[in-house]
């Protein structure tokens, strides 16, 4: 299969809503491994035909602000207890790479983001190479196991 085959078939098996299933991040070098968004994160990814993507992740039990205003504290810990970015992408090989124009962390708007895609029936798993967990800084290996909606 020649390469802009290889891409546009990825590209057609991206699109669509997936639901996220299961997140494990691999510290290295310990090589310890964890479920780093707890046991039942959320999260929904939509990769659209016209190059377009858009992610909302939130860690497994976060907690609802005690009045409809959260305070400072409580925002924090929201704001640090979910990934969410908007981008345009493309397929690369084995790759799907994100230019990411919008972020709930500004760090991450400019960027782009690689991720190695591998297929599983119908779930995906996303993985970045080693890198800093832009929610604590440990340099790891993120895996998200994503399930195909539509």
């Amino acid at each position: 299969m020649s390469a802009q085959a290889q891409n546009k078939a990825l590209r057609d098996r991206l699109i669509g809503t997936w639901r996220l299933v299961a997140a494990e991040r691999e510290d290295l070098p310990s090589g310890r491994k964890t479920a780093f968004l707890g046991e039942n994160p959320t999260g929904f990814l939509h990769y659209m035909p016209e190059g377009r993507m858009l992610a909302l992740i939130t860690r497994a039990g976060r907690k609802k602000p005690a009045a409809l205003i959260a305070n400072a504290a409580e925002a924090e810990a929201l704001i640090r207890s979910m990934i969410s970015y908007g981008a345009r992408y493309e397929c690369v090989g084995d790759e799907v790479v994100h230019h990411c124009d919008i972020s709930w962390n500004e760090s991450f708007t400019g960027t782009v983001q690689r991720r190695n895609v591998t297929f599983d029936g119908s779930r995906m798993t996303l993985s970045p190479p080693p890198s800093p967990d832009p929610t604590d800084g440990t340099v790891s290996v993120r895996r998200l196991v994503w399930e195909k909606l539509t």
